[in-house]
């Protein structure tokens, strides 16, 4: 029965991801995190499990996406060369930073990440450019706390980088495909540091590589390619402003639920 809920998650993810552009670790990480809650896993591990599980994940589906940005030859690979040794470190730091944390208090955090990212789904506003991308050392720097926060949350970063690679007058397809190239790095460093630092935790349930567990990984991998296309069918069919205001309203739930366990 797990399984099957992991796989009822994948394939929510990558259709949010065909359908609205949404990266599936804003969904992986509370579903993860609410099913390890139910199996009775210890809340220290239960958080760091499932962010690290979708670090994993995302591994795999932004090799997908920068595939698919690429062969429109829309990634300006000058900016992703500078972004992704900082949003890499940043990642690092990032699952280090986890070590710290209670589960507890890494549960509430993601909640009001969850806010967040809800409330800027709600008003998407088109934000404005006031300059042009910095310096090298100030690119990196930016990257590097996007990348931080990324992996401290369990997502891809497209969340913080568009919205800041558009306000330095980066075209909003340009901004998107950047986002998903610097994603990899992210990923495979968040990925690493979660390994690393769960590698000889007490508590975590069987089949787990440090704090990525395997059956899961798997199963969301799986349903997510999958599903993805999909979603970038429904998005030409189905009112996409309707689907956007229910996802809204799915993770206010979520977070909700994450905040009141």
């Amino acid at each position: 029965m797990d399984i099957v809920i992991m796989l009822c998650i994948g394939a929510l993810a990558g259709m949010s991801a065909g359908l609205l552009g949404i990266g599936g670790g804003i969904i992986i990480v509370p579903a993860l995190a609410i099913i390890f809650e139910t199996q009775q896993i210890d809340i220290d591990v239960l958080m760091h499990l499932a962010i690290g599980t979708s670090l994993a994940t995302i591994v795999i589906t932004s090799l997908s996406s920068v595939w698919a940005h690429q062969k429109k030859q829309a990634i300006d690979w000058s900016v992703v060369r500078i972004m992704a040794i900082g949003v890499f470190i940043g990642g690092i730091s990032g699952a280090m930073l986890a070590n710290f944390i209670q589960g507890i208090d890494l549960k509430r955090v993601f909640s009001i990440f969850i806010f967040l990212i809800a409330a800027q789904m709600f008003y998407s506003k088109k934000i404005k450019a006031h300059r042009k991308l910095p310096a090298k050392t100030a690119m990196m720097s930016v990257a590097g706390i996007i990348g931080m926060i990324s992996s401290l949350m369990g997502v891809g970063g497209g969340s913080m980088s568009v919205p800041f690679l558009t306000w330095c007058n980066v075209s909003i397809r340009k901004a998107v495909a950047i986002s998903s190239a610097i994603g990899f790095p992210i990923a495979v460093s968040g990925t690493i540091g979660f390994i690393i630092i769960g590698w000889d935790a007490p508590g975590r349930p069987g089949m787990s590589l440090g704090f990525v567990y395997l059956p899961a990984f798997l199963s969301i991998i799986i349903a997510s390619t999958l599903f993805a296309p999909v979603g970038a069918w429904l998005a030409h069919r189905v009112p996409v402003e309707l689907l956007r205001r229910f996802f809204i309203a799915f993770l206010l739930i979520l977070a909700l639920r994450m905040l009141l366990s």
